[in-house]
């Protein structure tokens, strides 16, 4: 749901729009300037982009921080919008985008200097439905030290949708920012972000490796991912454990897609896996419950009662203790969760 509030400074209309850039903005006061700064060091001229910010009801002084950029530039539009979560934030963006191609950058996260043009020039010159880039993981303090980045030799290479999901696609990286997007995919294929769910970039991504027919896989690195400031007070809960089922759930009934290659439905199997592994080690951190453990258990069965593991030794005895004794499969996971390291929630 947009507010009546929105803010559209564009003013000359004239122009072909090329690349909308769409930035989600709740509770970033501390990082969202550099990522609105990152966005116009891209040696870009502003008529051939737009910038869609997507104020997400912030409790904070994001908006108020970049005052000073809106002013500067006349590609910027605002939407103003109550809390609706991430995911809401993205649709609202990709509905009013007029680019032929969006790019979707957290906001906590950068745009490397001078690394957007030439992705774009690709995507327009070969109209592919997705071109994957690099990125780069770094902490507050070496972002600081950041200078030049000094690119690799540029490499384009043109693969199907499938070829990317087998070769390119790691359930545990479905960051959706590394990725330029052609519109009009997004649209013929209705695809969308579940609405008000964490980690909802994992069945989008999936899905559009999945529909795509045309793909880039560039070597250039575009991103900065800003890791490790996640509050160390955050924990996992009933309604982060049910996030996690929805998007287990989401991933789970793409095997449904008509066509998929044994290859394409074996990963998607071990896809799912992971984020079900995922699901129970948060659990083994952040539910000391019993109780609530079982409710997960038992929502994890009433949403995806078809689920099953069966690729290798490993998923069909964790697959049949689960199903036949999760009580005896969550103790002996407790029994070993002294060999594991702390995992980060963010």
């Amino acid at each position: 749901m947009v507010s009546d509030t929105t803010l559209n400074t564009m003013k000359d209309s004239d122009h072909s729009c090329q690349l909308s850039i769409i930035v989600p903005v709740y509770n970033v006061e501390k990082y969202i300037h550099a990522c609105m700064e990152s966005i116009f060091r891209q040696g870009m001229d502003d008529k051939v982009f737009e910038v869609i910010i997507v104020n997400d009801g912030t409790q904070d002084r994001s908006m108020e921080v970049i005052q000073d950029i809106i002013s500067q530039h006349d590609n910027i539009t605002v939407i103003n919008q109550e809390n609706l979560s991430l995911s809401v934030a993205r649709n609202n963006g990709i509905a009013v985008a007029k680019g032929e191609y969006i790019l979707m950058p957290d906001s906590d996260d950068l745009l490397i200097d001078n690394s957007l043009s030439i992705l774009l020039e690709k995507a327009l010159e070969s109209k592919a439905d997705l071109v994957v880039a690099d990125f780069l993981e770094m902490t507050d303090e070496e972002i600081k030290r950041l200078d030049n980045v000094a690119q690799k030799y540029l490499k384009v290479k043109e693969k199907t949708g499938e070829q990317m999901f087998l070769e390119d696609l790691n359930p545990r990286q479905c960051y959706v920012w590394r990725t330029l997007y052609r519109k009009a995919f997004i649209q013929e294929n209705n695809l969308t972000f579940i609405p008000g769910v964490r980690y909802q970039d994992v069945p989008f991504t999936h899905e559009c490796y999945l529909r795509a027919k045309k793909c880039l896989r560039v070597s250039r690195l575009l991103n900065v991912y800003r890791k490790g400031h996640a509050s160390a007070t955050y924990s996992f809960n009933k309604k982060k454990a049910h996030d996690l089922i929805t998007v287990i759930a989401g991933t789970w009934k793409l095997r449904k897609i008509e066509g998929l290659s044994p290859a394409v439905l074996l990963k998607l199997e071990d896809d799912v896996f992971t984020s079900f592994s995922l699901l129970i080690y948060f659990m083994l951190y952040g539910m000391k419950d019993a109780k609530e453990r079982q409710e997960v258990f038992q929502g994890l069965n009433n949403t995806v009662p078809d689920l099953n593991f069966s690729n290798g030794r490993k998923q069909k005895m964790t697959w049949f203790l689960y199903k036949h004794s999760p009580k005896l499969y969550f103790a002996l996971r407790l029994f070993i969760k002294s060999w594991t390291p702390k995992p980060n929630f963010e």
